[in-house]
């Protein structure tokens, strides 16, 4: 039986986040790349593993229908010829599609935080999760998920012109970068911490009470931040029991 990309435009990411984020779950036990202790992470955190999956799912269900409605409006346009021209049509919009991503995102979640009435009552749902792990990537207040994630997505998708099968592979690259910067793992050979300064240490900083007003830039690059002065610098210092801690650099001011 064959299966629309539409189908699997919407169901996908959702498949890959519950697998990668699980690799990285049976990961967390390598204590000596872990970027806080287990002990941190239980103590910590401020809601239950249970409730963030419930969190989590809620959103990825609104995702869902929100793909399916946007799907049946656009249309399908259809196989593309896998040739040089396509490829160059692809890499084009996902370029686009990441560029409106991060500044929709970027815009929205410091607006987020600079908001006392919206942190308070929205996104400090998220900052419940002050030691980072990866299922809990999309653990949002509901009107975040569909402010940032969903609406976001759907600009991207528009605004790149991306047909529902570009946007399986799109979405399913987003949602593992997402998930990547959530694991509270710095692992040697990550190309994502090769290729990308927006990582899970970059991350981490933002979720330290320090890092409240700072690194905002989400999921790819830290652009938005550098431009307009948000940006926090980071090392990664060895702690006492052996692992790994993301500490901002001497030069940063005012946190």
């Amino acid at each position: 039986m064959d299966v629309s990309d539409e189908l699997l435009g919407t169901f996908m990411p959702i498949v890959v986040y519950w697998l990668y984020s699980g690799l990285y779950s049976i990961l967390g036990g390598l204590h000596n790349y872990r970027l806080h202790s287990k002990k941190e992470e239980d103590e910590k955190n401020l809601v239950s593993k249970a409730d963030v999956v419930k969190g989590v799912v809620l959103q990825q269900a609104v995702q869902a229908i929100v793909a399916t409605i946007l799907f049946a409006v656009t249309g399908n346009d259809g196989e593309v010829a896998i040739n040089q021209k396509s490829f160059l049509v692809l890499a084009r919009q996902f370029i686009i599609a990441m560029v409106v991503l991060d500044t929709w995102q970027y815009f929205m979640h410091r607006y987020m935080h600079q908001n006392k009435f919206l942190y308070r009552h929205i996104h400090s749902q998220h900052h419940r999760i002050v030691v980072p792990y990866a299922f809990g990537a999309l653990y949002n207040h509901p009107l975040e998920g569909l402010i940032l994630d969903t609406i976001g997505g759907a600009l991207s998708f528009l605004a790149s012109g991306m047909s529902p099968r570009a946007s399986i592979f799109f979405f399913s690259f987003a949602t593992i970068k997402t998930v990547d910067d959530h694991c509270g793992l710095w692992l040697p050979g990550n190309l994502f911490h090769i290729f990308f300064k927006n990582n899970s240490a970059y991350h981490d900083i933002h979720h330290q009470l320090y890092g409240n007003k700072y690194n905002f830039s989400q999921p790819f690059f830290v652009t938005w931040d550098r431009i307009l002065g948000t940006y926090m610098p980071y090392e990664l210092q060895l702690r006492a029991d052996g692992g790994l801690e993301a500490r901002p650099t001497k030069d940063c001011k005012d946190y």
